[in-house]
């Protein structure tokens, strides 16, 4: 039987990872009650690490569908649930990685850690594919 609360946690915690980065970008970036007027704006003309920390934030947004889709149609598809969760928690730990690669400025080690953090979701759909 899978427990999906397990599988509750993991999409909790890959949907709040980019609002990490996103106070990231805004605090070191200088951000004030005045910039809310329009913080996407705001954030657009940072530079530096403020900067890299929106770009984080928006790059863990986009890889947030592939990455639900995949579990979600593993659990349906029933996934044994070791697989769901070391993938599931392998991608969480990638992103992390990539925040800080990013937040570094190592653009190499970056773009690893970024394709090692599709690649879970990725592998989970290819399991499903295989047991279709």
């Amino acid at each position: 039987m899978h427990s999906i609360s397990g599988v509750i946690y993991l999409i909790l915690a890959a949907c709040l990872l980019p609002y990490v980065f996103t106070l990231i970008a805004k605090k070191s970036a200088g951000f004030s009650a005045k910039d809310n007027q329009n913080p996407r704006e705001f954030l657009a003309k940072s530079t530096g690490l403020s900067s890299r920390a929106n770009a984080v934030q928006q790059n863990s947004f986009e890889s947030l569908p592939l990455f639900i889709a995949a579990i979600l149609m593993a659990e349906y598809m029933v996934v044994p649930q070791t697989l769901v969760m070391t993938f599931g928690i392998a991608y969480l730990v990638f992103r992390v990685l990539y925040g800080i690669c990013y937040l570094a400025n190592w653009a190499t080690l970056r773009s690893i850690v970024w394709l090692l953090s599709i690649l879970c979701p990725v592998a989970l759909l290819l399991l499903i594919i295989k047991i279709v």
